[in-house]
C-alpha cells in the first residue's frame, strides 16, 4: 500500500514537475495553418505553422513552422531568400548579421525532405533541423525575428503569410 502511494506521489511530481520545464511547453504547439510554398507559379512544397496559441501573437509564445518540399531546391536559394527577406522585413542592419549562423545552416533538399524550424520562447532559442537532424541553433533575445522571412510586414508571400496565420 505505501509502495503504491509513493510511485503515485512520484509520478504526480513528476508530471507537474515537467508541465514548467520549457520542453514541455515546446511540445504543446497546435497547428494554426498551411499553405502552398510558390515560387512563381510553380508549387515546390507546403508551409505549415504552429503556436501554443493560434489566436496569440507569434512573437509571443512557442512556435514552429515545418516545409515540406516536392521538388529540389539549391541551398544558396535558401540562403538568397532569407537574406534578401530578412533585409525586407528587420529595420536594422545590425541585426541582419545575427541571422547568419542560422542561415548558413540551409542545405540542398530533395522532393519529400522537411525542413523544421522551432523557436522557444523561454529560452530564446531558434532551431533548425533537416528530416528531424538537428543542424543547429541560435541563442538570443531577438532570434525569433527570424520569423519575419514568412510572417513579418512583407514575407515571402502575403497569401501564404495569411493561411498561416488565419
Amino acid at each position: 500500500m505505501a509502495t503504491a502511494f509513493q510511485k503515485i506521489a512520484i509520478s504526480t511530481a513528476l508530471v507537474m514537475g515537467c508541465s514548467f520545464c520549457p520542453w514541455a511547453q515546446a511540445q504543446s504547439l497546435n497547428q494554426c495553418g498551411n499553405g502552398p510554398l510558390m515560387v512563381g507559379q510553380k508549387q515546390v512544397g507546403m508551409a505549415s505553422y504552429f503556436a501554443q496559441n493560434c489566436s496569440q501573437s507569434w512573437e509571443k509564445q512557442n512556435i514552429q513552422m515545418d516545409f515540406s518540399y516536392t521538388q529540389n531546391i539549391p541551398e544558396w536559394a535558401f540562403k538568397r531568400a532569407a537574406t534578401h527577406l530578412l533585409k525586407r522585413n528587420v529595420k536594422f542592419a545590425k541585426i541582419h548579421a545575427l541571422f547568419n549562423p542560422i542561415t548558413d545552416l540551409y542545405r540542398p533538399v530533395r522532393s519529400g525532405d522537411l525542413y523544421r524550424l522551432k523557436y522557444n520562447h523561454a529560452t530564446q532559442t531558434l532551431s533548425l533541423s533537416l528530416n528531424q537532424q538537428s543542424l543547429g541553433q541560435l541563442k538570443h533575445p531577438l532570434a525569433q525575428q527570424y520569423f519575419n522571412i514568412w510572417l513579418g510586414p512583407q514575407p515571402f508571400s502575403a497569401k501564404l503569410k495569411q493561411q498561416l496565420l488565419n
